[in-house]
């Protein structure tokens, strides 16, 4: 796959209510975008609790979930066109306490950071499976194009592909994929 192929993605997102745990709503979005019959299951590649990446059933979709604030966002990329592992992040445009705090630092020395820049890191570290565990600072995103992008993530095999999508409205989504492997060693890291 090159950085111009697009992965078929599907995208469904929805505000999760008060009350109501989001990755429940996140998982009726997959269920959505999935086989009728497929199960999903999510457990970490680490200690083997509930909330590592999600998996399914579904040979023909790789999942993944995000969320911005109180929207739940989930995607299901095409096996045939995702490579290896797929992952998205998603952030709200406009967030008070982030954008007081500003986002100079976390990417390195870089003084003009937006936020598609960390949304676009983000689904870069998800999708090479050791997320946070890696320094974002140390990624580098080149522009490949309208909505198209690639990462070097440090020790990673191969760079990543990525694509900004259209999401729900006031929200930045990202895509990336891993063209090296069918999973990343670690696992794929989704919160």
């Amino acid at each position: 796959m090159t950085p111009g192929d697009r992965p078929p993605v599907r995208l469904a997102w929805a505000e999760v209510p008060t009350g109501i745990p989001r990755r429940e709503i996140a998982w009726r979005l997959l269920r959505g975008l999935l086989a009728a019959d497929a199960e999903l299951t999510n457990p970490c590649p680490f200690c083997g609790g509930p909330h590592g990446p999600v998996k399914t059933t579904d040979a023909a979709g790789r999942p993944a979930i995000a969320y911005a604030g109180t929207t739940a966002v989930a995607a299901v990329a095409d096996v045939g066109a995702a490579g290896g592992a797929f992952a998205i992040d998603a952030e709200p445009e406009r967030d008070a306490v982030r954008d007081a705090a500003g986002l100079a630092g976390v990417l390195g020395s870089g003084a003009d950071v937006h936020v598609r820049d960390w949304v676009r890191v983000e689904a870069a570290l998800k999708a090479d499976g050791r997320g946070l565990r890696v320094d974002p600072g140390d990624v580098v995103v080149t522009e490949e194009g309208p909505r198209r992008w690639s990462a070097i993530v440090p020790g990673a095999p191969a760079p990543l592909l990525g694509w900004d999508l259209d999401g729900p409205p006031g929200v930045l989504v990202s895509a990336a994929v891993s063209a090296a492997a069918e999973e990343a060693p670690g696992g794929r890291a989704t919160p």
